[in-house]
């Protein structure tokens, strides 16, 4: 278990075949932002935009999960609810994120396809319990796992807003929470959204 610290306190685990009910009650019966099941920056565009196609991809990330290694990690209130996700996992393995039109894109197209540059994609929480630290404490506990894991960078794209915009439209993150956590910023193709990283080791 990745523990993080937080109030209130969250406990954080990688998402792993047998916490897949878990995902379910985080993503709800939508599957996360608008059906994605985490995976649009995965499945071919043309998959999304055929209904057919589009009804697999739970089934899909499944299989996924099941195969490993963890694409991510979940977050549990302090009575074992599942409250929250936050997709991380090195970048080949959501080659979308990586195009060269993405406001993600690596500035390197070579660490597309590095094992150990990772990519924070995104984070859903449930509605009662956002604005209460959950990313905070996903993100806290994210950047444990990567550096455990071989990671020598983190990469995210969170966007930049004011305190008043619609929680549902920050599944990036916030910039501000990542620069709290020591990410900084290598890019900016977007006012609002910049490309930012935090390095591990010299």
């Amino acid at each position: 278990m990745v523990r993080a610290s937080a109030k209130p306190a969250f406990a954080v685990h990688p998402l792993t075949a047998e916490r897949w009910a878990d995902l379910e009650t985080v993503f709800g019966p939508t599957g996360g932002y608008c059906g994605c099941w985490c995976m649009y920056w995965r499945a071919p565009r043309r998959d999304f935009e055929n209904p057919e196609a589009r009804k697999q991809m739970k089934a899909r990330f499944r299989r996924r999960v099941r195969k490993g290694p963890p694409p991510g990690l979940i977050a549990y209130a302090c009575d074992g609810e599942p409250v929250g996700w936050m997709q991380l996992t090195p970048r080949p393995d959501a080659p979308n994120w990586n195009g060269p039109r993405r406001l993600s894109a690596p500035l390197d197209p070579a660490e597309g396809d590095d094992p150990n540059v990772w990519a924070i994609n995104c984070f859903v929480v449930r509605r009662r319990w956002r604005r209460k630290g959950v990313a905070r404490a996903l993100l806290g506990a994210g950047i444990d796992w990567a550096r455990k894991n071989g990671a020598r960078c983190i990469d995210a794209c969170p966007v930049e807003t004011a305190e008043n915009k619609p929680a549902v439209s920050l599944y990036h993150g916030t910039a501000a929470m990542f620069a709290r956590a020591g990410f900084v910023e290598i890019a900016r193709r977007r006012g609002d959204r910049p490309l930012v990283r935090l390095r591990f080791g010299a």
